[in-house]
């Protein structure tokens, strides 16, 4: 089975797993791959696919989405964010979380509220904090300002959440960082309720300092990262309404140069 430990407890979870994708039809696929695996994952599963099927696709960063989209139909599908888990893979069939915090979904385009709420629902019952977010953009972008204040700084320094909290320095790169992408979220007239991105940012750290951003566990484990689509994804969107993003573009190509030493 599956060892699952952290805030959810320490358990071995017997898992119905495959290599092969199943050619049978199914009322709900959820596509959980990093973004880099977006294209192909979102590929594999046509035979999986119905009239009815709903595909509910779950990445950091910004841009999957609009992969998925292309892939399965806009019609079907349901963006989610999975915010304050901390998750990693300390060995082959061992899943850790240092937290728990929320699961956040909404449709894409055209999936009924009540499709969307029947999918948090099932979350729910598995022990889940679900709920439908009734607005996309504000959801991605809460979670995109808590990524880039610690994906890029902790990859690079190597250290934890609670490693930036803690040194001053890093701190201030990492509310730069955050700062600048609240900035471009609120330029782009995205209705985020987010007043001070600082104290966001703080907080969501704060109930998880010994988790490593996915970023940095894909350097130590010499794996591309996701940069591009989480730091990166706000230079671009910068861009887009005339403004710059140096903090971000910064510590993306700071990691990028990091993947390829």
């Amino acid at each position: 089975g599956l060892r699952v430990s952290g805030a959810s407890g320490d358990r071995t979870v017997a898992v119905a797993a495959s290599t092969e994708v199943p050619t049978v039809v199914v009322d709900l696929v959820v596509l959980a791959m990093k973004a880099g695996g977006v294209a192909a994952g979102a590929a594999a599963v046509a035979p999986m696919l119905g009239d009815e099927t709903l595909v509910l696709t779950i990445q950091n960063g910004l841009g999957s989405a609009d992969v998925v989209a292309e892939a399965v139909g806009a019609d079907r599908l349901i963006v989610g964010v999975a915010q304050g888990f901390g998750a990693s893979r300390p060995e082959p069939g061992h899943a850790h979380h240092n937290a728990m915090q929320a699961i956040r979904m909404g449709p894409y385009a055209g999936v009924p509220l009540s499709s969307v709420e029947r999918v948090a629902a099932l979350w729910r019952a598995a022990g889940f904090d679900a709920a439908v977010a009734h607005d996309l953009a504000a959801m991605q972008w809460r979670k995109l300002i808590c990524n880039v204040a610690y994906s890029a700084v902790c990859a690079l320094h190597r250290c934890t959440l609670g490693d930036v909290l803690d040194d001053p320095d890093l701190a201030q790169v990492s509310q730069a960082a955050a700062v600048e992408a609240w900035t471009v979220a609120r330029a782009l007239d995205v209705a985020i309720d987010v007043d001070d991105p600082v104290a966001l940012v703080q907080a969501f750290a704060a109930g998880m300092r010994s988790a490593k951003p996915s970023v940095l566990l894909d350097l130590e484990a010499g794996r591309p990262s996701e940069i591009d689509v989480i730091n990166g994804a706000v230079g671009r969107a910068a861009a887009r309404v005339g403004l710059a993003a140096p903090v971000n573009d910064t510590l993306t190509a700071l990691v990028r140069a990091a993947e390829r030493a």
